[in-house]
């Protein structure tokens, strides 16, 4: 697949953050927040001690630099139990800075799957017999994995919380942005009102006893008054290019510019069906400042795509590249993504060199 111009230049101590250490963490780190503040880059991962079950948790890291990482604190700072279910787990989480305070998106599965990677595609996995779980009606129609195909439980889809927090070490559980009976994950906060309200975007799936997606798999927008009560969700971007055939989905949050929204999300190829081979890749689009439902402009191409070796070969999926946050530092644009949902890597790239990058393919 061919890429837009070469703008984002990866780190050369990739992957910066990898899994081990401590038990909830041996084997998976990926998809982290990240944030600067107080002169300092906070990264807060998604990981793993295991993969069956795949219980996920959030961990807090601090740098001075934004490349070299040490943990804030030996235990996960946001877990599974906070939000109801010492089972289940919370995943990809996002942070902004809203109101004076710290906003925290992730996902979040009441009853954490099993998983066995085939090394090829997407991992075989299914609802782990949790000890005094009763069985549970399975989705209409489901057959795959919680990750590409959907599928599972009536009653473990994934839902979209928001936890807050006023020092970022210690967070509370906030609220739902979602309804448990739509699978609906990849909400990620406007860091700022427009209008006067919240946005989040967010990807709704499937809706319980569907047999089919909802509509497609596509970025969607909800607004809120007061981070509590959301708006039905509005299609914003549907998956319209080659490299987005299996589905789209919002990356890191949105960057203000001059020129508006800069958004960057994620799209899925499917490259081999029959076993279940996907290639994860980032694209760009620009949305306007004072409705973001609006799109301006929005590259064909993706700007990252898997080419190292680290990329293609993982504990988890090959192929993935996966944006969860971007730093601004002047010009320069600090994008931190996982990679094969095995470790966390960095790439950097000049803000007004991508800006000028997608304003050639205006909407």
């Amino acid at each position: 697949m061919p890429v837009a111009p070469s703008l984002f230049h990866r780190h050369p101590a990739n992957p910066i953050v990898q899994p081990g250490g401590f038990d909830w963490r041996l084997a998976v780190t990926f998809n982290p927040a990240v944030i600067h503040e107080h002169g300092k880059f906070w990264m807060f991962e998604r990981a793993a001690g295991g993969l069956r079950p795949f219980i996920c948790q959030i961990g807090a890291l601090v740098s001075d630099d934004g490349v070299h990482f040490e943990h804030a604190r030996p235990e996960p700072v946001f877990t599974p139990a906070m939000c109801g279910s010492a089972v289940g787990s919370v995943q990809d989480p996002r942070i902004v800075k809203l109101d004076g305070r710290y906003w925290m998106t992730f996902a979040y599965r009441p009853y954490a799957w099993s998983s066995h990677p085939t090394g090829v595609g997407v991992p075989e996995s299914h609802e782990t017999d949790f000890p005094g779980l009763a069985p549970a009606a399975p989705l209409a129609g489901s057959a795959g994995s919680g990750n590409v195909a959907g599928g599972g439980r009536v009653d473990n889809l994934t839902r979209s919380g928001l936890a807050v927090s006023d020092n970022l070490l210690d967070w509370r559980f906030h609220g739902w942005i979602t309804p448990p009976e739509i699978d609906d994950r990849n909400a990620i906060l406007f860091p700022e009102k427009i209008g006067g309200r919240y946005a989040v975007l967010r990807r709704p799936l499937h809706a319980a006893g569907a047999a089919a997606p909802a509509q497609g798999s596509h970025i969607w927008i909800s607004f809120s008054d007061d981070l509590r009560v959301w708006s039905e969700p509005e299609i914003l971007a549907r998956a319209q290019f080659p490299w987005e055939s299996n589905r789209i989905g919002g990356s890191t949050p949105p960057i203000r510019t001059e020129a508006g929204w800069l958004v960057f999300y994620h799209g899925v190829e499917d490259e081999r069906r029959d076993v279940k081979r996907v290639v994860y890749r980032m694209g760009a689009m620009l949305l306007a400042l004072d409705d973001p439902r609006r799109v301006l402009a929005r590259c064909p191409l993706p700007l990252l795509q898997p080419e190292t070796y680290y990329e293609r070969v993982g504990a988890y999926i090959p192929n993935v590249v996966f944006p969860t946050a971007c730093v601004v530092r002047d010009d320069t644009l600090w994008l931190y993504y996982g990679v094969c949902d095995t470790a966390i890597c960095l790439a950097r790239a000049s803000m007004s060199e991508v800006l000028a990058e997608v304003l050639r393919h205006p909407a």
